[in-house]
């Protein structure tokens, strides 16, 4: 029987169970939360991000929910610097052009801000400048993409949090807590 587990991923942790950076101390990772042998995460989020983790003991699996050919659709909240203007999300919508080749069409609404936990350490607060939230979802899953998305129309990224996974989402899961899917 396949097991899928639901990790919500806290800021700073990184997607994998041990450690192999230069920084000189250890950093938190995956086997800081979860201690059940045999399963891997299916896809990353940068240790700068948050939010929904899959981790699963099938390979099949694993690379169906992270290859980009299945086109496994993945929501996320970002919470971007400036005042998002109908153009600017339409370009969302439409796929930008990164340096690595053009996104596919992506999802993307202004939201009201989420009912998420505090995040630690907070996101920068600036009074002259503005932030909103969006609403993203798309079905690649390149290295920073809604980061490089949002910055490419001019919306630098300050939170990111996955909200989804194909057909998993995190619902009620407290940061740092998981359960089987």
């Amino acid at each position: 029987m396949t097991r899928v587990l639901l990790f919500n991923k806290p800021f700073g942790v990184l997607s994998q169970f041990t450690d192999k950076g230069t920084e000189g101390t250890a950093r938190p990772t995956l086997s800081d939360y979860i201690a059940i042998p045999g399963v891997y995460p299916a896809g990353r989020l940068d240790r700068d991000s948050e939010g929904l983790l899959v981790l699963t003991d099938n390979g099949k699996l694993q690379a169906r929910i992270s290859n980009p050919k299945f086109r496994s659709p993945k929501t996320y909240l970002a919470q971007v610097e400036g005042a998002p203007s109908e153009e600017q999300l339409a370009h969302l919508r439409a796929g930008v052009k990164l340096k690595d080749g053009p996104t596919r069409p992506a999802e993307a609404e202004l939201i009201a801000p989420p009912a998420l936990w505090p995040r630690m350490p907070p996101v920068r607060f600036r009074k002259s400048v503005p932030d909103a939230w969006l609403c993203l979802t798309i079905t690649e899953g390149r290295n920073r993409q809604v980061r490089r998305m949002t910055a490419h129309v001019g919306l630098p990224c300050l939170r990111l949090v996955r909200w989804s996974v194909g057909q998993w989402s995190l619902g009620d899961l407290a940061p740092g807590d998981w359960r089987e899917a």
